[in-house]
């Protein structure tokens, strides 16, 4: 029977290591601060938000809420952008996606200053994780990174599947994964023979957003498995349920997986909270 990789239990001790930090900044006169963006009144983004804004309070991280209307244009959330950049008693900024249609996303996350880019976009972040020369990494692969380390000790020479090649993912995870001697692969919709090259996989990072299509028959024996998709679907009775982007009851030959919900998904707010913390001890 594969091990279950708590991630709830992992978020928590990484929340707690960011509270102490947060701690011994406030003794320096330090006060850690994350603004939100929230553009319009989407309910899952409110909601996302808001669980945010109530994981920093855990932290000790002071969070400041924004909110815009729908019908907002894109100048004003630029404006706004620029006046928290140029505050320097705000040390992360985050714009809640997806934005109103006739807001160039891109634009909005390129506009944020990169020391206060703590969801690890902006293009000289990126830069600098490519070329393993420091920035704010993204949240979701630092928190997959955090994951593996509970069951990997050395990297070098193990062969990793990364399946998507997202910016906000794939991408990035195989960057930090290549940093530590991994061989990766990455993976994609036109990549041919998607199972043959599991297989041959020790690590397996699934993240597709397309529901259960890692079968227990892609992954050997003893692999690792990061199931980083998480889709609501509705049952045949009209209930709705979250599953991944893996087939969990297909893998109980695996040494190890993340359960969905609960396995990477409390690890990306944690690393949020982690991010805001760092970058507010380098803008210091």
């Amino acid at each position: 029977m594969s091990e279950l990789i708590d991630g709830r239990e992992i978020a928590r001790a990484v929340t707690a290591d960011t509270a102490e930090m947060v701690a011994q900044l406030k003794a320096r006169g330090i006060a850690p601060a994350l603004a939100v963006v929230l553009v319009g009144d989407d309910p899952a983004s409110d909601v996302y938000v808001r669980r945010k804004i109530s994981e920093c309070g855990k932290a000790g991280i002071r969070s400041i809420e924004r909110r815009l209307p729908a019908e907002c244009d894109e100048q004003s959330l630029l404006t706004l952008i620029d006046a928290l950049n140029e505050d320097r008693s705000v040390h992360g900024i985050l714009v809640q996606l997806p934005l109103p249609a006739g807001i160039d996303s891109m634009k909005i996350l390129d506009r944020i200053s990169p020391e206060k880019d703590v969801d690890g976009f902006h293009p000289v972040n990126v830069g600098r994780l490519s070329t393993g020369t420091g920035g704010l990494v993204p949240c979701t692969p630092l928190g997959i990174m955090l994951l593996l380390d509970t069951v990997i000790d050395d990297y070098r020479g193990l062969n990793v599947v990364v399946v998507g090649k997202s910016n906000i993912v794939g991408k990035p995870v195989a960057m930090l994964l290549l940093e530590r001697e991994a061989t990766v692969t990455v993976t994609h919709i036109e990549t041919r023979n998607l199972p043959d090259i599991a297989r041959g996989a020790d690590v397996i990072v699934a993240a597709a957003g397309a529901p259960h299509l890692v079968r227990g028959y892609w992954v050997k024996p003893g692999a690792i498995v990061i199931d980083v998709g998480i889709t609501r679907v509705v049952e045949h009775d009209g209930t709705t349920r979250l599953v991944g982007d893996c087939a969990t009851h297909e893998l109980g030959h695996a040494r190890a997986v993340t359960p969905v919900p609960g396995g990477v998904g409390p690890m990306t707010i944690a690393c949020l909270l982690k991010n805001t913390a760092i970058a507010a001890e380098r803008q210091a």
